[in-house]
């Protein structure tokens, strides 16, 4: 039986790059179709139909890969489909990718614009959200499309991973895997595959879609970094490492 393990976000932070990177390795098979992404795991059906199904229906390309992943983002903010991934797959692998949050609020922010979901510019779409959550029409989006920071609060987020799956969580971060070409080695090699493996050789060169676009302006990105404070703080307590990104300011946090 092959192995396996779920890319699980976080949301707008280089993961599709990430998803080429791991389809183009020769030992690795990844979900198809990818776009757009199987969220297998956000229903319950998927419990009841079982590992062979799962497999059947999303891995029917597959040939001699010993190593099948999934990237699903919305996986991420669901404590739920944890619980459904170890329940079908066991004791799966969990990667995750993150980035400056305030970078991947932009890309955000980007994106739901280009999507026809956001008529305020970025400046007025941050200011709202720092006052808090604002409605959206369910029938457009199952999911707040404007949840631009709260998504960037990847500490709560990977608490229920990390309980259930203890061990077998790998967290990395695009500024990393975009700067470092052993990143995507050490990736490999925790997945199990051939390790020697690189980018180049593979033709990808590094990408990252989605540039940041607009000006968010000096004060607006302090008050930004503000926010994330505590949330910064806790995520890299809980990893043991500084993060790749400017540091948690000393003021107090504008976000309990």
């Amino acid at each position: 039986m092959s192995d396996h393990f779920v890319v699980i976000g976080a949301q707008r932070s280089g993961t599709t790059y990430l998803h080429d990177l791991l389809e183009a390795h020769p030992d690795i098979a990844m979900a198809r179709p990818a776009r757009p992404e199987p969220k297998v795991f956000l229903a319950d059906e998927v419990v009841e139909r079982g590992a062979a199904s799962y497999r059947r229906t999303w891995f029917a390309h597959a040939t001699d890969e010993t190593v099948l992943g999934e990237k699903s983002t919305s996986y991420m903010e669901s404590a739920a489909a944890a619980i459904r991934v170890r329940a079908v797959l066991g004791d799966a692998r969990i990667v995750v990718q993150l980035r400056d949050p305030i970078e991947r609020a932009v890309s955000n922010w980007k994106f739901t614009r280009t999507s026809g979901l956001e008529d305020l510019s970025l400046p007025e779409a941050i200011e709202r959200n720092l006052t808090g959550r604002r409605d959206w029409d369910p029938k457009r989006s199952s999911v707040s499309p404007y949840s631009y920071l709260e998504r960037g609060r990847y500490a709560e987020q990977l608490v229920p991973w990390l309980e259930t799956f203890p061990g077998l969580v790998r967290v990395q971060f695009l500024e990393d895997l975009v700067a470092d070409p052993d990143v995507i080695g050490d990736l490999y090699r925790w997945l199990g595959v051939d390790a020697t493996v690189r980018p180049d050789e593979l033709g990808l060169p590094v990408h990252v879609s989605d540039e940041p676009a607009g000006e968010l302006g000096e004060d607006l990105r302090s008050r930004m970094r503000d926010w994330y404070t505590k949330h910064d703080r806790e995520l890299s307590e809980m990893l043991g490492v500084e993060l790749p990104w400017p540091a948690p300011t000393p003021a107090r946090s504008t976000e309990p």
